[in-house]
């Protein structure tokens, strides 16, 4: 099993760019076959560390992961978040 687990910090942490970054993040459910399951999270500690929103991709294995990275459906998501957001980090683990 491998897990794609991004951090996002939102530019402008408003109520409308949480929705839209979660509602984009939420689209890609069901739209790319390597994807077996996706999880949102938004942060509610909101200390100087935290980040605002976290994606927990699960996939079967590695090519999985590639496939997604440039899928067709994906590309607009990472455009969309990009522009949301002023850092984002990321870790791919195989568990």
């Amino acid at each position: 099993m491998i897990k794609h687990i991004v951090m996002f910090k939102l530019t402008e942490k408003t109520s409308k760019n949480m929705e839209y970054a979660t509602n984009s993040l939420r689209s890609l459910e069901g739209k790319i076959e390597t994807l077996k399951s996706i999880e949102i999270g938004t942060d509610f500690l909101e200390s100087d560390r935290s980040y605002d929103i976290v994606l927990i991709a699960h996939f079967e294995n590695r090519e999985g992961l590639k496939i997604y990275s440039t899928h067709e459906n994906h590309l607009p998501v990472v455009k969309i978040m990009r522009s949301l957001c002023s850092s984002s980090v990321v870790v791919d683990c195989e568990l």
